[in-house]
């Protein structure tokens, strides 16, 4: 029987807003004399991934997100001060106020809260989660980061950790999330169901992800 409910953040709740895309970059960038050029943001971007590699111990590490942050400056051409640009850039990925909510997230956490299902945040990030809930007017009855925990998805030890803050058992608990190797792997070697939300359509091999929150309701435990 299905308890719990637990979301991924960014890309499956919110999308980050202007501040922190290619117009943003080149916005900070004058700030620190750097000429940067949007539209090499997605290529930057897409090579930063390939680079910057995690802990190898999954453990949380803000500082590998600031050398992933400045390979995407100097992808986009930055040349000078592009560690502290990018120090810049990652303080705004903890602040709410640069997030937008997708349209089916309200509903559909609604519509779970009516049904009695829990619901969680999990996310590898340094972000303020209470402070984000109550921001965008969410309603969750835990949240969790890397940051507090010490380690990041997959980890089985973050998935353990929501569900002990949620008390309930990992087969009473679906995950939610956008990437395949984080949310969906991670939670399964946890014991947990999962679902791949996949908005930008990444993975068209995969038949049983979702492309809304609110395309097969049962897929999250509501009809």
């Amino acid at each position: 029987m299905l308890r719990a409910v637990v979301f991924d953040v960014d890309f499956t709740l919110a999308r980050p807003g202007p501040d922190l895309g290619p117009q943003g970059y080149r916005q900070l960038g004058l700030r620190y004399g750097l000429d940067l050029d949007p539209a090499q943001y997605d290529q930057a971007r897409a090579e930063a991934f390939a680079a910057v590699k995690r802990h190898p111990e999954l453990d949380h590490d803000d500082e590998i997100w600031v050398l992933f942050t400045e390979r995407i400056i100097v992808g986009m051409g930055g040349t000078g001060d592009t560690y502290e640009a990018a120090v810049e850039m990652e303080r705004r990925w903890t602040q709410s106020t640069h997030f937008e909510l997708y349209d089916d997230a309200v509903p559909v956490l609604e519509v779970l809260r009516d049904r009695g299902l829990l619901i969680g945040l999990l996310s590898n990030s340094s972000r303020d989660l209470d402070e984000f809930v109550a921001h965008h007017g969410l309603v969750a009855d835990a949240v969790l980061t890397s940051h507090a925990h010490g380690k990041s998805k997959p980890h089985e030890t973050i998935f353990r950790a929501i569900l002990e803050l949620l008390a309930v058992r990992p087969e009473e608990a679906v995950m939610v999330g956008d990437t395949i190797e984080d949310d969906v792997e991670g939670a399964l070697a946890a014991g947990m169901q999962a679902v791949l939300l996949d908005r930008e359509g990444r993975y068209p091999e995969r038949t049983d992800s979702l492309d809304d929150l609110r395309e097969r309701p049962a897929a999250l435990g509501f009809r």
